[in-house]
């Protein structure tokens, strides 16, 4: 149950007969995995992207996974038949290279397909963050994705950012249409994670202050975890060979949790609770959690996020780590294990074949 009146069923992973075990974290095991769990649906859904397209909208709360699932989808079927669009990556990237950005046909086209309320250069000196009384007007959002649409061509797309607030709901319904997609399906795919996992994925979050990869103290360690005799702290190291194990940090503001965005939080949730109502559009509805004690009726026990806990052994001067399945409660109180990206998206796939029709 996603906040509190929303249901989301609870898709199965399991496969009967199936009793292996996977190692989600490496790339060649997590690519046998998905063809075991659901490889009838990737080839069915492979065969439909020889030709033809969809849109898909992303929506969850800010670190729900978005971009994790995106990039598993990217990782199954290729870059060369999805592509992801996010508008907070786009802005930010467009925002660092200007000066490049106007000597291309992206830009061409962004001058060509917006209408607005305010000026193309008004709108500009917003995108330069000149003017801070309002964000950037919802058509100028609208021309950058074209935009950024027209040149990634002919590919499935994965929004991630649009609709970004509730009057820019109705603008996703449509949007597709907008982008010349005419004829292809669109849908939303929500996610319904907790604010609890949201809350201890960024309080014991860590990133490698070279190469800026992400990781977690309780949640996703590295293999080189050190102990710092004098504070009593464990330290990763990050698993990046041009790193050198250099030692990942904790971001400023990140033991307060979801605190400083728990506003941001909120307004993501009114907008899932209002997309929830919408009707004519198909939903895909991802679970990041499964209840404790349903948890093995769906899933397999190597699907679950565990938890790790680190321990100093005095006498052998070594850090022990132990795993245990890492248990939650949902937003409605409700003692959860919560999910691996994997098997999420493997729920993904699962309700894709259905949308798509091609199962």
């Amino acid at each position: 149950m996603i906040m509190k009146g929303l249901e989301f069923p609870i898709t199965s992973t399991k496969v009967p007969g199936l009793t292996k075990t996977f190692d989600l974290a490496d790339p060649e095991a997590r690519k046998e995995y998905f063809h075991a769990k659901v490889g009838k649906e990737i080839t069915a859904i492979s065969k439909y992207l020889e030709n033809q397209t969809f849109m898909g909208f992303f929506l969850g709360k800010k670190n729900s996974g978005k971009g994790t699932y995106s990039s598993l989808l990217r990782e199954i079927f290729g870059t060369d038949k999805i592509a992801t669009v996010a508008l907070g990556d786009l802005v930010r990237e467009i925002h660092a290279n200007w000066d490049d950005f106007t000597t291309t046909d992206e830009y061409k086209n962004l001058k060509k397909f917006y209408r607005g309320f305010i000026s193309f250069d008004e709108a500009v000196e917003r995108l330069h963050g000149r003017s801070q009384s309002t964000l950037l007007p919802s058509e100028f959002v609208l021309a950058l994705l074209k935009a950024r649409i027209a040149k990634v061509g002919k590919k499935a797309i994965f929004l991630d950012g649009l609709p970004r607030d509730i009057d820019q709901i109705s603008y996703s319904l449509f949007f597709r249409d907008l982008a010349n997609y005419r004829d292809e399906p669109d849908f939303f795919m929500m996610i319904d994670i907790p604010m609890s996992v949201i809350d201890e994925r960024i309080k014991y979050r860590v990133v490698c202050p070279n190469c800026n990869n992400s990781r977690n103290i309780k949640l996703l360690v590295t293999k080189d975890i050190q102990y710092e005799e004098s504070t009593g702290k464990f330290h990763l190291m990050c698993d990046n060979p041009t790193c050198n194990d250099i030692r990942m940090v904790r971001k400023e503001g990140d033991d307060l949790g979801i605190g400083p965005i728990r506003e941001r939080l909120e307004k993501d949730e009114d907008i899932l609770r209002k997309v929830f109502e919408l009707h004519g559009i198909p939903k895909i509805l991802l679970r990041n959690h499964v209840p404790v004690d349903e948890a093995d009726k769906y899933f397999d026990r190597y699907e679950l996020t565990p938890e790790y806990v680190l321990h100093w052994n005095e006498k052998e001067k070594k850090v022990e780590v132990k795993e245990k399945p890492w248990t939650v409660k949902d937003d409605n109180g409700v003692e959860s294990y919560s999910l691996l990206a994997p098997p999420v998206a493997v729920t993904l796939i699962k309700q894709l074949a259905d949308v798509l029709n091609v199962m």
